[in-house]
């Protein structure tokens, strides 16, 4: 059996037991608690150290990420912590490493936080986050990750497409239509894209990926940082088009402004943005269909509808982009956290 194939078979099969055997190997004394987190991508468990300190322990994806990739995560929470920006920073194993390998699988440890994300935001709950994510990419600028990947077309778009039809995933009768909206987004990502300044940002920031407690807002779980354009940090967290997510987003600029000056015109890429995510999702989707967990929570995902439903929606944000919304546009449907976030749960 190919190491790819093992190394997976070992991974969708991780145990509790396995996981503190793995974090003892490392010279990391556990009690006997480990319970799984919510986590689709990789393998999430809170555990208890010896003596009694919670922390959280995080099995990566096979094959999704390198060591060196990992690390520049790692730097980047590092960089955040030492800077004071809250977030959930890493625990170094005891020879001074934060990432160790088991089978093929990478792991790390971090400390524990507990809170709740924010709920019915207002003005002032945006300006908050605004400030945040700020700071955030204050500190972001002061380093490169030249190993983690960028948000850019190529990867987002044109890389996921080759291998949905490489994998015929797209129903034969709506594949035109399908692959001509994801192409027309390219090339209104990539002529929007230029000359906008990219840097490390978290990747994934949406209200799911903020932990408020005791009044402070933390960032969690950087596993989808990359190099992009700053406002894809701002859309995830107010994903909607409506006028009063637009009230609230301007609230968000005007913390971030804070402490880092905003290029205001990149706000005509959310719309791009929205595109390509929607087309990494499904393609993510579509790559990690052979573990269990992915038919039990999206039933829906291959069917007629959904790819009907995916392509209909990239149209309509071609059509936004080139026309702009009409002065008259009908109210529009509440967009729900599901339609943009990967992990997700109410």
């Amino acid at each position: 059996m190919p190491d790819e194939l093992s190394h997976n078979d070992l991974f969708l099969a991780l145990t509790p037991q396995a996981v503190i055997r793995a974090v003892e190997r490392a010279g990391v004394e556990c009690r006997s608690v480990c319970s799984p987190l919510n986590s689709f991508e990789n393998r999430v468990y809170l555990m208890e150290l010896a003596d009694g300190e919670r922390i959280v322990s995080k099995f990566y994806r096979p094959q999704r990420w390198s060591r060196e990739q990992i690390l520049e995560e790692h730097q980047f929470l590092t960089d955040l912590d030492d800077a004071e920006v809250p977030v959930c920073p890493t625990l170094a194993f005891p020879d001074g490493d934060t990432v160790k390998e088991i089978d093929g699988i990478y792991y790390t440890l971090f400390r524990a936080r507990g809170g709740r994300p924010p709920e019915e935001l207002s003005a002032a709950d945006c300006e908050r986050m605004g400030m945040l994510v700020g700071r955030m990419h204050a500190v972001a600028v002061q380093r490169t990750a030249e190993h983690r990947i960028t948000l850019d077309v190529d990867t987002y778009v044109w890389a996921n497409v080759e291998w949905l039809e490489e994998h015929e995933t797209i129903p034969a009768e709506l594949r035109a239509r399908y692959l001509d909206a994801a192409g027309n987004i390219a090339d209104i990502a990539g002529e929007r894209l230029q000359g906008v300044t990219s840097h490390r940002i978290h990747g994934d920031c949406h209200l799911g990926n903020l932990l408020e407690r005791d009044g402070v807002l933390h960032l969690l779980d950087f596993d989808d940082m990359v190099v992009g354009p700053p406002v894809q940090d701002i859309w995830l967290a107010l994903p909607g088009r409506d006028a009063h997510t637009t009230r609230l987003r301007e609230s968000f600029v005007e913390g971030y402004e804070r402490f880092r000056e905003f290029d205001r015109s990149t706000l005509q890429l959310i719309e791009p943005l929205r595109g390509m995510r929607m087309i990494h999702y499904a393609t993510w989707l579509a790559k990690r269909w052979h573990d269990p967990v992915f038919p039990k929570t999206w039933p829906h995902f291959g069917s007629h509808d959904y790819w009907l439903e995916e392509t209909s929606t990239l149209e309509d944000i071609v059509n936004y982009c080139n026309k702009g919304q009409p002065a008259s546009a009908p109210a529009e449907a509440p967009l729900t956290n599901a339609d943009y976030f990967f992990d997700w749960e109410d």
